[in-house]
């Protein structure tokens, strides 16, 4: 029994040493911050699931003078600013960016990238040395080039996955933030792994019924199905569409891509626009 109880000692101590071993080669786990700038509602919403789900602190970009209230004016006055060469001056952070590593970045979409606000955030600030996590929210698209934007705007930064949402796919936050987080391993969790897109094809008149059904209430995206590639997921049919876009005579001037998810059972809904 003696004999029983020294190993049973020896056992312990090395498990007590071995737990001390881990706890000083442990690694700092990363501190992360949602920084965002939301004019409607939508991108703010986005940024205050990702700090629910992730922990994160939160702060926000804020204009030192505010866009107008109405949709209308603000455009006109983002306009105007623009053909003018004109950037708003933001308020100063009321957090240190300091210490984080990791930099949830949110935005509306604006003349087809990120808001004039993050912009000018973008051109006072370094993002050197941090990750930083792309959210946004639009109309029909923008994810993209708006990436593309942010790696040339903040030189040092390690510009990660990004995250989209159409403003009246407002009700679909949750699990889709869900489900983006968990795919790049920003938060634990099991997740949907998605299959690949099936081979392109021309496009049915069943496919092209589906297409207009999806996009033909939105006037800022004028297109012609041309092509489709399709996939089985948890949402339904996932249909990647290649179309031809329309200008305002109706002449082909480009291609894009939009996704159009057909639920089984439910009315055909258009995700969003890849440029």
């Amino acid at each position: 029994m003696k004999k029983i109880l020294v190993s049973l000692g020896v056992a312990a101590m090395a498990a007590m040493l071995v737990a001390c071993s881990c706890t000083q080669g442990a690694k700092k786990a990363p501190k992360a911050l949602v920084l965002y700038y939301s004019q409607g509602g939508t991108t703010e919403a986005v940024a205050l699931e990702i700090a629910s789900q992730t922990g994160s602190d939160i702060a926000t970009i804020e204009p030192a003078e505010p866009y107008p209230s109405e949709y209308g004016a603000t455009v006109q006055k983002a306009l105007s600013d623009r053909q003018a060469g004109i950037l708003p001056e933001v308020k100063p952070l009321a957090v240190s960016l300091d210490g984080y590593d990791i930099i949830y970045l949110g935005y509306p979409i604006w003349f087809g990238t990120c808001a004039p606000p993050m912009q000018s955030f973008l051109k006072a600030n370094s993002l050197e040395g941090k990750k930083v996590v792309p959210f946004c929210s639009f109309g029909s698209g923008g994810l993209e080039k708006s990436i593309e934007d942010l790696g040339a705007a903040a030189p040092g930064a390690t510009i990660l996955e990004g995250y989209g949402v159409r403003a009246a796919r407002k009700d679909a936050i949750h699990s889709e933030v869900t489900q983006f987080l968990r795919e790049n391993s920003l938060v634990e969790g099991e997740y949907e792994v998605l299959p690949p897109y099936g081979e392109s094809t021309e496009v049915s008149g069943e496919d092209a019924t589906l297409f207009n059904e999806a996009v033909g209430d939105y006037p800022m995206l004028r297109a012609v199905a041309k092509k489709v590639c399709k996939r089985s997921t948890s949402e339904g049919t996932d249909c990647l569409f290649e179309a031809a876009s329309l200008d305002r005579d109706g002449k082909e001037n480009g291609t894009v891509k939009v996704i159009v998810i057909a639920p089984e059972g439910g009315e055909p809904y258009f995700k969003r626009v890849i440029r």
